[in-house]
């Protein structure tokens, strides 16, 4: 069975979340909820409609600041007023099309953001653990047929990309002169950095994303177009990689230091698929009338193949995913239905939380 966060754990506790009203963001938000965690969230409104975060926190009483990750002084006075013993850091320009467009913007966001956030944890007393959320795409891709490793060539072809190299070596300053491994007894901080593949699930309505992209078609009736229909990604459900960033922060607050590095989440190797493979599951699955065809024209650089060794979150953390590809694109079709017949975001959402936990988890 894969690790799983622990209820226990997370009931009361104190958690700051940036970037909580992202996809992935609005998932994890609920889960830690769900887990009985007090979270406090900060970042820009959603810039999506219809948006995942909209339609699940609805709630009264939901603790949340709409600014933004540069806005160093709001920041830390965020931070402060939350008191929290675990941060997670999402908070991220995350679109490769839109980091070509908006260079600046990305890196501000995606770097500096960064540093804003480790500044106020340098400065809030009680923080025990820090996971920050960068991306598969921050290794330097050279097109190998093996997964890349935490240990691997940071790099970054295009400008999001590149960003989320340099947060990874951000994190490793602020790790190596500030939170050192070797006076945890001192500050108490332990401090990771987490790489996640293709994330997918129900509620991703994000401009230039493959699976967004092919429901919004399939469900107004509309043939889709697919950008690099032989990409090779390692495609993962949304709740994959967030399972494995609460298990990491359990094991920052409980023994500290030494869980301080890099991880790799990311899915079985036979679940790292071209992009036309996808399509064409994800347009079985909706049913009638769904397709897609290959854009037109010329595109920004994309790598063609970018696979993950997760042997490290497997061996050490007993992390393993839970669900295949194919039961992820089911979750998805599932989703989507739904929503489409007017279901309840929120419920739809927590159905399959308790789904994934329920499930025995997939051999690697």
């Amino acid at each position: 069975m894969s690790a799983l966060p622990d209820p226990g754990f997370w009931a009361g506790r104190r958690v700051f979340l940036t970037g909580h009203t992202g996809f992935k963001g609005s998932w994890l938000t609920l889960w830690l909820e769900h887990l009985g965690a007090t979270v406090t969230g900060y970042a820009l409104a959603p810039d999506t409609r219809p948006s995942l975060y909209d339609d699940v926190h609805r709630q009264p009483g939901h603790r949340h600041h709409i600014a933004d990750i540069r806005d160093s002084a709001r920041l830390a006075e965020a931070v402060a007023q939350a008191q929290p013993e675990v941060v997670l850091h999402l908070a991220a320009q995350p679109l490769v099309r839109r980091s070509y467009r908006e260079p600046v913007q990305t890196y501000s966001t995606n770097v500096m953001g960064t540093v804003h956030l480790l500044e106020a944890v340098r400065a809030t007393p009680g923080v025990r653990a820090v996971v920050v959320v960068t991306s598969d795409k921050a290794y330097e891709n050279t097109g190998q047929p093996g997964g890349y490793v935490e240990t691997d060539r940071l790099g970054g072809y295009d400008p999001y990309s590149n960003s989320k190299a340099c947060t990874e070596l951000v994190a490793q300053a602020y790790r190596s002169s500030y939170f050192e491994p070797g006076a945890h007894a001192r500050h108490g901080v332990a401090l990771a950095t987490v790489r996640a593949g293709n994330v997918i699930g129900g509620g991703d309505w994000a401009e230039d994303r493959r699976v967004p992209d092919l429901m919004r078609s399939f469900a107004a009736g509309q043939p889709a177009v697919i950008r690099y229909p032989g990409a090779v990604r390692p495609w993962q459900h949304v709740l994959e990689p967030l399972g494995g960033y609460l298990v990491l922060a359990q094991r920052l607050v409980q023994d500290g230091a030494a869980w301080g590095e890099a991880w790799n989440f990311g899915p079985a190797d036979s679940d790292a698929r071209p992009v036309s493979w996808i399509a064409d599951r994800l347009a079985s699955l909706w049913g009638a009338g769904a397709s897609w065809h290959t854009g037109p024209g010329e595109q920004p650089h994309e790598a063609a193949y970018l696979r993950l060794d997760c042997a490290k979150a497997r061996e050490r953390l007993g992390w393993t995913p839970r669900w295949s590809l194919d039961q992820a694109l089911q979750a998805i079709a599932a989703w989507h239905h739904g929503y489409s017949r007017g279901e309840d975001a929120r419920q739809l959402c927590l159905a399959q939380v308790r789904a994934f936990t329920a499930a025995p988890g997939t051999a690697q």
